[in-house]
């Protein structure tokens, strides 16, 4: 079982940065693939970053490429995502979520049904 509590998320003026963090319980952590998504109002969820164990493999939305960039500690149990450059468009529910067993696969899913546990949830709010 895997327990996730994200923080950091608020509110920020178009070109500001935040840093989400998900500290995760649990013993699977190690073995896990680690995403964040978000959900808007009235949108679908979906795939924002991803990252394997070692953090050699990561995969990201193409809306957020070049501007988010999601990293790990295994030691602390917990992953990050650094937000740069946000845009009004970034508002959103940020979720970060883990998918048992698949840390060590050398390719990162964007699929949400194949992530187990979710946190709770943060709102990140970009005004313009």
């Amino acid at each position: 079982q895997v327990q996730l509590v994200e923080s950091g998320g608020g509110l920020v003026q178009a070109g500001g940065s935040l840093r989400l963090s998900c500290a995760a319980s649990g013993r699977t952590f190690s073995s896990a693939v680690m995403g964040w998504f978000r959900q808007a109002p009235g949108k679908d969820r979906e795939f924002v970053a991803g990252i394997n164990w070692s953090g050699g493999s990561i995969n990201y939305a193409d809306s957020v490429r070049g501007r988010f960039t999601i990293s790990r500690d295994n030691a602390k149990n917990t992953v990050y995502l650094q937000m740069n450059s946000l845009k009004p468009e970034d508002t959103a529910v940020y979720f970060c979520a883990a998918g048992r067993g698949r840390g060590n696969l050398p390719w990162v899913t964007r699929n949400p049904e194949d992530y187990d546990y979710w946190g709770q949830g943060t709102q990140v709010t970009v005004s313009s």
